[in-house]
């Protein structure tokens, strides 16, 4: 068993872009008069806003409709059929070197990262039978992309040569937010045609990276894959392998960062922090007098001066649509307009044999539908792991992302656990006459969008109220940060927002360069768009 080694490494590349916070008081509540907020909300972005402000003296509540921490990386317990208690999540996250303010986060309670874990590869395969790899590569732009490109058994130097330098200058040297302005009305499958790039590489690389957003790259928008090539390839330095939890995400990450927000007298915390869970806001009134009234779906009513709306997209338009004293008209309808991504399925497995030994952490498949991943979560979880151990089988997972526009009924459902399994005999047959010990499977639809067009109408972390915010991956910033780095940046920005109103100490950040760091591919493509 390989559990890769520890991940105390964190912002290695010297070049990476430092957002200094704007100075102030420590500690707001300093007259014992603590200011009180409330985030609703507790997954990356709600976690990493009540940090910012309980940090700096507010009383923050923070009100989560679930009963585990970390919205979709969130962790919690189930029971086997032989009522054996075993780790359940949402299913697989990397956390790539480059994700500065979410590791920001995470260090509050693991100064060091050990409770991450380096995995050393994770191959992609696809339905022919070729492999790539992200071992070894430099961790150098460009040379990263490059090494990977030429060494791929689906691009060659023909294919770099036949490729169109003017419409692929939009990869070369991409600016954030500007990128958005130029390319966000193509979908992401029609500019990879544009610019000739080869159909077997673009199902084995790029479909990867369009299907982590829970997206068939023809219904992604161009820029958001030009951004997400830039963070990995050509604006990073970091390296392209990624960490993981050692353990399921509430052991690792959620329950030592509520400790830590929760415990008495912390000096890096000179506020006050108390959890909700299991408790739903239906709606907020704004007030003159008091700032704003949450009302929960227990009956109770909560006063605040201040909120962070950090919930998914359908909790937002949920909760703006029946508060009508929130926003103006067109802020309302921004939120509004806000859209899910597909649905999707996790399907795990509890097996009473194991995968062969070389087998890697995680897999990532490309045009094996409807197959886009597969983890031996006894790899590197240490719960799936000691399960593995003391039954001599395997703890597997399964991905299937953006299957079907809405959660499909029963009947469906099973067809896709049928075909998701025949993927994995087909591709790990070892473990095709394995008894499954136990399964669960997780369908949910609650990821936002990032189709074409979608990224001038989404609304950003300030709102028409200055203590009202909002904060998560589907919020607009306008910085280089997607998935949970985008979470977690957008919950620092709101913490630093409303900090700015009582003239708090904000929080620093940091991110990849905003544009492409190498000076001749920004020459040449700005060669290539002038007519």
């Amino acid at each position: 068993m390989r559990l890769g080694v520890s991940s105390s490494r964190r912002g290695g590349d010297p070049r990476r872009v430092r957002y200094p916070a704007v100075p102030g008081h420590m500690n707001v509540g300093r007259d014992g008069q603590r200011p009180r907020a409330v985030v609703v909300g507790a997954g990356i972005a709600g976690l990493a806003a009540a940090t910012g402000l309980a940090e700096r003296g507010f009383h923050v509540e923070v009100i989560e409709r679930e009963r585990y921490l970390g919205g979709r990386v969130g962790g919690w317990t189930e029971q086997l059929p032989d009522r054996s208690a075993v780790g359940m999540n949402r299913g697989f996250h990397a956390f790539f070197a480059q994700y500065y303010n979410l590791r920001k986060l995470l260090a509050r309670t693991d100064p060091g990262l050990r409770r991450l874990r380096r995995l050393d590869d994770y191959p992609l395969i696809d339905a022919e039978g070729r492999r790539d790899t992200f071992r070894h590569l430099p961790s150098t732009p460009p040379w990263n992309a490059l090494a990977f490109a030429l060494r791929s058994p689906t691009f060659r130097l023909r294919d770099l040569i036949r490729m169109d330098p003017r419409a692929a200058a939009p990869l070369a040297a991409v600016s954030v937010p500007d990128i958005y302005h130029r390319i966000d009305h193509l979908d992401a499958d029609t500019f990879l045609r544009r610019i000739n790039f080869p159909d077997a590489a673009r199902h084995l690389a790029f479909d990867v990276f369009s299907r982590s957003f829970f997206v068939a790259p023809q219904h992604m928008s161009a820029a958001e894959l030009a951004v997400m090539f830039h963070i990995y390839f050509l604006g990073s330095g970091e390296g392209l392998i990624f960490d993981v939890a050692e353990d399921n995400f509430d052991v690792s990450l959620w329950t030592p960062l509520a400790d830590y927000l929760t415990a008495p007298h912390v000096p890096e915390r000179p506020g006050t922090v108390r959890f909700h869970r299991g408790v739903s806001v239906q709606r907020i009134d704004a007030d003159g007098a008091t700032g704003f009234r949450l009302f929960d779906d227990t009956g109770a009513e909560m006063i605040a001066e201040s909120v962070v709306l950090a919930v998914d997209v359908a909790g937002l338009r949920r909760v703006v649509a029946a508060s009508p004293t929130l926003g103006d008209a067109p802020w309302r309808a921004q939120v509004a307009h806000l859209a899910v991504a597909p649905s999707f399925a996790v399907h795990r497995l509890w097996l009473d044999r194991p995968v062969r030994i070389h087998r890697p952490g995680f897999l990532g498949t490309g045009n094996l539908d409807p197959l886009d991943n597969i983890s031996v979560v006894d790899r590197y979880e240490k719960q799936a792991a000691d399960w593995a151990r003391r039954n001599g089988g395997s703890v597997l997972e399964l991905h299937a992302y953006a299957v079907a526009d809405h959660i499909p009924h029963d009947a469906a459902r099973h067809a896709v656990r049928e075909r998701l399994l025949a993927r994995l005999y087909e591709i790990y047959p070892e473990v095709a006459d394995a008894r499954i010990v136990g399964e669960k499977t997780l369908w949910r639809q609650d990821c936002p969008r990032f189709a074409p067009g979608d990224f001038a109408r989404r609304p950003g972390v300030s709102t028409p109220h200055p203590r009202l915010v909002l904060a998560g991956d589907g919020i607009r910033v306008d910085l280089p940060v997607a998935l949970m780095e985008r979470a977690a940046t957008t919950g620092w920005i709101a913490a630093n927002t409303l900090l700015r109103q009582w003239s708090g100490a904000g929080h620093d950040l940091q991110t990849v360069p905003s544009q492409g760091r190498s000076a001749i591919l920004r020459t040449l493509a700005t060669r290539q768009r002038t007519p």
